[in-house]
């Protein structure tokens, strides 16, 4: 192909966790839709997993089925084959002192003129600046939660963070204990996660020639009004036929690559969805649990719920949110799984476990009302006649269920002929092309 007419070429990187690869992923489908090359940039074991998605089941022979316009390259992580990557602090550290370097030579061997990087990689922003490579950041988290980043230093010298913790009218109420640095473990742990996060903030400031996020305007009115220099994009999805009409009775429970129970806390949620007597679809991780929980206990429980209840380790989330059947969404409240639970119009169980994800919970449940959230007694536990109760008066709410219609309905008219969303990215897509 003459160099004249060669597509543009971009390269794209995302923190290596499934909920910043996905939305990653999303937009580069549509950037290859409008004739774009992507050189898509994952850690090995987030490339390992990603081919072993693409690839075809034996019987079928052949390799892996890599999209049309998207190439997989892989970089190592900094961490061995036997570190737990579920230790944030040292998983994102190593990150930063890994990830840079590769990604300079990965830049001087594509001689791309663009990185569309995700704003928690920070530090290969800075590198790619230093190669006089553009940078476009991407936000996959809310709006409300990049703004709250942007003004951290001011709110700290305001002694902003009080026991109301609100921000401005209409954004989700914040307190330093739920904040992106606030991670379990020691004090140390979260003043260097409080570092990390800082310098990725600014990293886009200082870089970043425009700033896009996985969201869109009928979602965080106030935070694009709070905050205008963030573009929404949202709610991102590869497949525009992937839509439902919200009827059905199924209760779909994932919670993401990081959330943690303890085996007593497993058990209540496993007996809750059984008191349900609904049907259910339950993905667990193989390392969803710690401790010791009792395979004959689990076998017994798959056994009881056979024919109504399934448990599985992975499954196409997407495909499972876009279908008629699911009725309630019992989720950690990731942001790409809340815009993905709005794009189709499920209600929520809201259940988070850490940083961002309270504040997506307060949107879901105050903000938009498109769902309940669990309580936890005075031992810290949610049990199964709480799980139970909430996920019965979700399913049972038809007002509920009308907003997450209404609410899905706002981001669709986003996404379409003159809709912000549409406009952000076209956008996007012009300043790409320079």
């Amino acid at each position: 192909m003459d160099t004249a007419t060669a597509a543009p070429h971009v390269l794209v990187l995302p923190l290596p966790a499934q909920g910043h690869v996905t939305p990653l992923m999303e937009l580069s489908h549509r950037l290859v839709d409008r004739g774009f090359q992507v050189t898509f940039v994952n850690t090995e074991p987030i490339h390992a997993l990603v081919l072993a998605a693409l690839r075809p089941p034996p019987a079928a022979g052949g390799s892996a089925a890599l999209p049309d316009g998207i190439r997989l390259v892989s970089v190592p992580d900094g961490l061995g084959d036997g570190d737990d990557r579920r230790d944030l602090c040292r998983f994102v550290d190593a990150l930063s002192r890994c990830v840079p370097g590769y990604l300079e030579q990965l830049i001087r061997e594509t001689k791309v003129k663009w990185l569309v990087g995700d704003v928690n990689m920070g530090m290969c922003l800075e590198a790619a600046k230093k190669l006089g490579v553009r940078v476009a950041a991407v936000f996959p988290a809310s709006a409300a939660c990049l703004g709250t980043l942007f003004k951290v230093p001011q709110l700290i010298e305001e002694g902003f963070f009080d026991e109301k913790g609100m921000l401005a009218p209409g954004l989700p109420p914040l307190c330093p204990s739920e904040m992106p640095w606030s991670i379990d473990g020691a004090i140390e742990g979260r003043e260097l996660a409080y570092q990390l996060v800082s310098r990725n903030t600014q990293a886009a400031r200082d870089h970043a020639k425009i700033i896009v996020c996985n969201s869109f305007r009928g979602a965080e009115a106030a935070a694009f009004e709070l905050f205008p220099g963030i573009l929404p994009i949202g709610p991102l999805f590869a497949d525009a036929a992937l839509r439902k009409p919200p009827d059905g009775s199924v209760v779909y429970v994932a919670f993401g690559s990081f959330a943690i129970f303890d085996p007593r806390q497993f058990t209540e949620l496993a007996e809750g969805l059984e008191l349900t007597g609904l049907p259910f679809l339950w993905v667990v991780r193989p390392d969803f649990t710690t401790g010791d929980l009792s395979e004959a206990w689990f076998d017994e429980f798959k056994d009881r719920v056979a024919g109504k209840g399934m448990v599985v380790s992975w499954c196409p989330h997407q495909q499972v949110l876009a279908h008629r059947a699911v009725a309630c969404f019992v989720s950690h409240c990731g942001w790409n799984s809340t815009m993905e639970g709005v794009r189709d119009g499920v209600p929520f169980l809201c259940w988070p476990y850490f940083v961002d994800q309270f504040a997506n919970r307060s949107y879901i449940c105050d903000t938009w009302r498109t769902g309940l959230a669990v309580s936890s007694g005075e031992d810290g536990i949610v049990t199964k006649e709480e799980v139970s109760g909430k996920v019965e008066r979700v399913i049972g709410d038809e007002g509920m269920a009308e907003r997450a219609r209404m609410l899905r309905d706002a981001a669709s008219k986003c996404l379409g002929e003159g809709g912000s969303s549409r406009e952000n990215f076209n956008r996007l897509v012009d300043l790409l092309r320079q």
